[in-house]
């Protein structure tokens, strides 16, 4: 008598969290999004003995210092180097994220070609063939004949390439057309995901090979897959930049070997991406001059501070209710500013539109750039041009108060080096030097700003 197959355990999915459920629901409880709950088979794989020999003794912390961990391997652009925490660690698994076409795959090909002088390197696309990979490479001049490239989406058959060739760095693009033909799933699906870096990540940390792996990512801007994905990875790098401009900005968002926040800019050009060495400069260097609503802020998100232009344009609204519209920073803050203003500056603006945007099309979350844009919307307001001297920054509280941020050194140093001697900074800041002006309130500042 024949045995009947036993049928696939069919779960239910959740594609940001990787939550599992026995059946289908709207809402997951776990991250509470809706609607991202899908089916997959999930086949059960037979369970593998370990071996005793196998198992790694604990030792004491301090025996645990390696030598090969301390080698970095430099990508030949200083300020992505730096960025990383001084170059890419041997077993580093390195997560890269960004919209569709914004340069992600031509950073990689450049990068592996600067590796590639040194190291053998695979280049593993399943999105493209062999030849679209060779096109980009001749326009940009990245060819090199230490660069291998393989067009494949079969993980088996990948994980057998790299043990038969040894590469001394990978990259594999992307993460979400890679598939194991030892899961049922369709590739992209969570288990897929999950699987596919899971194995990537043991064969970079078990043979010390440096990994970079591509991301996609959904409408909303986040990693395409389960949040598991970005806990499996050494670093997390977003790539950011709007289509219209030729910046390109990388965020290192989590970084095991390094400060995270770190970030490195590049310029889009036909030949590649191109170092942005200063920035600052980038930045700030089409300002307007004597123009009401624009002020500079030096953002940071890691060590190093950036000087962006923030602007502000308040005009007389034509609608029942007056527009809030912001590039570069989160509406509902402008809102807590605009009703900060209100209350403790008695600046009106009820019947005012008020347009927020960041030039260049940084997005801004940290809460220093507060003052800066409370500052641009006033000289807007007012229409009275801020000093060209001036710069600012520092937290907005609800009863009208600056308080402190952190890196206030670094951001003066920043500004002092453009030649901005007036910097308004929060007061409890309790820096001693000539060119700081000190305040302790949103009021002080509106004084600060008027004739």
């Amino acid at each position: 008598m024949k045995q009947k197959n036993k049928k696939a355990k069919k779960l239910y999915i959740c594609s940001e969290c990787g939550a599992t459920y026995p059946s289908w629901t709207g809402k997951c409880i776990s991250c509470g999004q809706w609607n991202t709950i899908v089916e997959e088979i999930v086949s059960r794989k037979p369970k593998k003995t370990i071996e005793t020999n196998s198992i790694q003794k604990p030792k004491p912390i301090t025996q645990a210092k390696e030598q090969k961990h301390h080698i970095r391997i430099t990508t030949q652009i200083p300020s992505l180097d730096e960025a990383l925490g001084g170059g890419i660690v041997l077993g580093q698994v390195i997560l890269l994220s960004g919209e569709p076409g914004i340069g992600k795959s031509t950073l990689l090909l450049q990068v592996a070609s600067n590796i590639s002088k040194e190291r053998k390197v695979l280049y593993i696309t399943g999105e493209e063939s062999t030849h679209q990979v060779f096109i980009r490479g001749e326009r940009i001049g990245a060819l090199s004949d230490n660069l291998y490239i393989m067009s494949e989406t079969n993980l088996e058959v990948i994980i057998d390439t790299i043990e038969h060739e040894n590469p001394e760095f990978l990259i594999i693009d992307s993460v979400q057309t890679i598939y194991s033909s030892e899961l049922e799933s369709a590739a992209g699906s969570v288990s897929q995901v999950r699987e596919v870096s899971a194995k990537i990540t043991e064969i970079a940390k078990t043979k010390n090979i440096p990994v970079i792996i591509i991301g996609q990512v959904t409408k909303e801007g986040n990693i395409a897959g389960p949040k598991v994905l970005e806990h499996i990875v050494d670093t997390v790098a977003h790539f950011e930049g709007e289509r219209g401009h030729s910046y390109r900005v990388l965020k290192v968002i989590k970084n095991r070997f390094g400060s995270s926040g770190e970030i490195a800019v590049f310029n889009m050009k036909d030949t590649g991406l191109e170092e942005v060495k200063n920035p600052s400069s980038f930045f700030i260097s089409e300002r307007p001059e004597g123009k009401s609503g624009s002020i500079i802020f030096p953002f940071t998100e890691g060590s190093k501070p950036v000087l962006v232009e923030v602007q502000a344009l308040v005009s007389k609204t034509v609608y029942a209710v007056p527009q809030r519209k912001t590039q570069g920073i989160d509406i509902n803050r402008l809102s807590i500013i605009l009703a900060i203003l209100e209350k403790e500056g008695n600046i009106f603006l009820k019947d005012r539109d008020v347009f927020v945007n960041v030039v260049g099309g940084m997005f801004i979350k940290e809460p220093a750039v507060d003052l800066a844009v409370a500052i641009a919307i006033i000289s807007s307001f007012f229409n009275i041009p801020v000093d060209r001297r001036l710069i600012a920054f520092g937290e907005l509280g609800l009863a009208g108060e600056i308080r402190s941020v952190h890196y206030t050194e670094q951001r003066i140093k920043e500004a002092k080096k453009f030649g901005f001697n007036k910097i308004v900074i929060p007061y409890n800041s309790k820096i001693d030097d000539p060119d700081i002006i000190p305040v302790k309130y949103i009021k002080e500042v509106i004084e600060l700003l008027k004739p």
